[in-house]
C-alpha cells in the first residue's frame, strides 16, 4: 500500500502536488521553524540583547559582538552533534522521530528565555545580570535544538517526490517558510515599546503550533534490520567517509564552497537588525517593515529560483545566488543612506531563500540515495562550521576596532563579500555532469 501511495504522489503536478496533505504539512513546518529564525534569531532576541547592553558607540559595538559569539557558540554545539545526525537517518530511516524532540525541546526553550528575561535577579556573573545570563544561555540550547532539527527536515524532501519534483516542492517549502516570517512578525503589534522579550513566548507557541501537521500527517519509514551499535560509531563513519573523499570529490568540493557561501548567509541573518540599527540608524519599527519586504522577496525568489533550477540544473542556479549575495553584500556594506540598505535587504531575502532552495536540490542530485542521510548530515556539518568561523570573525573585528564605531561594523560586514566570493571560486571547480 504505501509503495502504492508514493507512486500516486509522484504523479501529481502543479497545485495538486503542493497541496498534498505530506508536501503541504511538510512546507508548514518551513513557515514554523521560520518563525523561529526571524523572530528570535534575526529580530527580537538582538534588539532585547542591545537595549540590555546600552546604546553608546562603543556598546553598541560590544552588543555586536555579544550576538555574534553567542551564535558562533551554538554552532559549537552543532559541529560536535551534527555529523551524528546523518548517520542515525540511514541506519533507522527515522526522521519524524527526531524532528518532534528537537521541535518540542527549542519551544521550551524559547518559552524559557521569556520567562527569564521577565525574572530581575540581584544577582550578576561577570558583571552580567543573571536573569540576562540565563536568556543568552536558553538562545544558545533554542538555537542548537532549532538548527538540529532541520537536518532531519531537509532529508525528508527525498521521501516527498520525484527527482524531477523536488526543485518545486523545495522552492514552494521555502516560500510557505517565509509566508511563517510573516506570521511571527505580527507579534511586534502585541508588545510594549522597547520590551522585546515580551515576543519570546509567543513565538514558541506558534513554532509549535505551525509544527503539529508535520507532528500528525507525515509518517516515519523505518528501516528494517537495524543493526545495534554505539551512536559514537557514527563518529567513525563520518572519518571513514572523509577517507573515501576521492571517491565523492564532487560532493565535498560543493560543501566546501557550500562552507565559505553559508558562512555569509549565517552571519547576515544573525547581525542583519544589529547592523541596520546601529549603522544604518534604521528604528526597530522601521526595521520590521524591511524584514518583511525582505521576506516578501525571498517568497518570490525562491519560487523563481525552484524553477530556474529544474530549467538550468541546480548547479548553476547556486552560481546566480551566490552573485546575487555578493550584489547586496556590497551595496549594504557601503550604504549610504536608507534607501540603499532597503535595496539591499531585498536582495539579500531573494538571495536567502533561493540558497536553500538550490543547495538542498544540488545535494539529492549528486548524492548516491544509500548514503544521502549521511551526507545531508556533512551538508549540515559544513554549514555549521561555517556558522561559527562568520560570527566569530564579525564579532572579533568589532571587539577589536569597537573605538572606530560604526566603521567597526561596516569592516566587518566587508568581510563577508571576500567570503562569498571565495565559496563561489570553489564552486567553480565544482565538475558539472551534463
Amino acid at each position: 500500500m504505501e509503495s502504492v501511495t508514493n507512486k500516486v504522489q509522484m504523479e501529481k503536478k502543479g497545485w495538486a502536488l503542493y497541496f498534498s496533505l505530506p508536501i503541504l504539512s511538510w512546507a508548514l513546518y518551513d513557515a514554523a521553524n521560520t518563525i523561529f529564525s526571524s523572530n528570535i534569531n534575526t529580530v527580537f532576541f538582538p534588539f532585547y540583547l542591545k537595549g540590555m547592553i546600552g546604546s553608546g558607540e562603543v556598546q553598541q559595538q560590544i552588543a555586536s559582538t555579544f550576538i555574534s559569539y553567542a551564535n558562533a557558540l551554538a554552532s559549537i554545539l552543532l559541529v560536535i552533534f551534527t555529523p551524528l545526525f546523518g548517520v542515525i537517518m540511514d541506519r533507522t530511516g527515522k526522521k519524524k522521530k527526531y524532528i518532534v524532540i528537537l521541535t518540542l525541546l527549542t519551544v521550551l526553550g524559547t518559552i524559557a528565555m521569556g520567562i527569564f528575561s521577565s525574572i530581575e535577579f540581584s544577582q550578576t556573573i561577570l558583571g552580567i545580570p543573571l536573569s540576562l545570563g540565563f536568556v543568552v544561555l536558553f538562545f544558545v540550547l533554542s538555537k542548537f535544538t532549532y538548527h538540529s532539527s532541520l537536518v532531519f527536515y531537509d532529508s525528508m524532501i527525498s521521501d516527498l517526490g520525484s527527482k524531477e519534483q523536488i526543485p518545486l516542492i523545495s522552492g514552494f517549502g521555502v516560500a510557505v517558510g517565509y509566508i511563517g516570517t510573516l506570521i511571527g512578525l505580527s507579534v511586534y503589534l502585541f508588545i510594549d515599546d522597547g520590551a522585546f522579550n515580551q515576543s519570546f513566548i509567543p513565538t514558541g507557541i506558534l513554532f509549535l503550533l505551525l509544527s503539529l501537521p508535520l507532528f500528525f500527517f507525515i509518517k516515519d519509514k523505518p528501516k528494517e534490520n537495524v543493526q545495534k551499535q554505539s551512536i559514537f560509531s557514527g563518529y567513525g563513519e563520518i572519518v571513514e567517509t572523509f577517507k573515501q573523499m576521492r571517491n565523492y570529490r564532487k560532493i565535498f568540493t560543493f560543501m566546501l564552497a557550500y562552507f565559505f557561501l553559508n558562512d555569509a548567509l549565517a552571519t547576515t541573518i544573525a547581525m542583519m537588525a544589529d547592523y541596520a540599527n546601529t549603522v544604518i540608524e534604521i528604528s526597530s519599527g522601521k526595521f520590521i517593515i524591511l524584514y518583511l519586504v525582505s521576506t516578501i522577496a525571498s517568497i518570490i525568489g525562491s519560487f523563481i529560483f525552484g524553477y530556474i533550477a529544474k530549467k538550468v540544473g541546480a548547479y548553476r542556479a547556486v552560481r546566480y545566488v551566490g552573485i546575487l549575495l555578493v550584489i547586496a553584500l556590497i551595496i549594504a556594506t557601503f550604504a549610504w543612506n536608507q534607501g540603499a540598505f532597503w535595496i539591499a535587504g531585498s536582495l539579500f531575502g531573494v538571495a536567502l531563500g533561493s540558497m536553500w532552495v538550490t543547495t538542498r536540490t544540488y545535494i539529492v542530485d549528486i548524492t548516491p540515495e544509500e548514503k544521502r542521510g549521511q551526507f545531508f548530515g556533512l551538508f549540515a556539518f559544513s554549514g555549521k562550521v561555517s556558522s561559527i568561523i562568520g560570527p566569530f570573525v564579525y564579532g572579533t573585528i568589532t571587539l577589536i576596532f569597537a573605538d572606530l564605531g560604526n566603521i567597526a561594523s561596516r569592516m566587518a560586514l566587508g568581510s563577508l563579500i571576500i567570503l562569498t566570493i571565495i565559496g563561489l571560486v570553489i564552486h567553480a571547480r565544482v565538475k558539472e555532469e551534463w
